[in-house]
């Protein structure tokens, strides 16, 4: 995949519009070793952590709640959330589809775990 800027800009609407699939990551740029994904979102995702790498959540459209054990962070359009490495959480968009951008290093998987992440493709 060409590095983003250096091809020209990216147009995260053309991107939303390749896919349907939700919770299924594509990455449309990378910058310092990470990964810059999109990925739509309905339901609940799975509770889990990340021990090597904080979790940044950036809404662009829809509403996010980020469940923690001791709490509920809700994230609206154009707000955003991090989530500290090892502290263990659950996304779930309760009223239908959230758009968001991921922010990961590279290779991260979704859930913490390889073996029940969803592997993020470049678009």
């Amino acid at each position: 995949m060409a590095r983003a800027g250096m091809n020209g800009a990216v147009n995260l609407a053309e991107k939303f519009a390749t896919f349907s699939e939700h919770w299924a990551p594509r990455i449309v740029a990378t910058y310092n070793d990470n990964d810059i994904r999109i990925v739509k979102v309905a339901g609940e995702f799975v509770w889990h952590k990340h021990d090597e790498t904080d979790d940044f959540f950036l809404v662009l459209d829809g509403v996010l709640d980020i469940e923690l054990r001791d709490r509920i962070v809700t994230v609206g359009p154009g707000e955003l959330f991090v989530v500290p490495r090892g502290v263990e959480h659950r996304p779930v968009a309760r009223h239908g589809e959230v758009r968001m951008i991921v922010i990961e290093p590279a290779g991260t998987d979704n859930t913490g775990d390889s073996a029940t992440a969803t592997r993020a493709v470049a678009i």
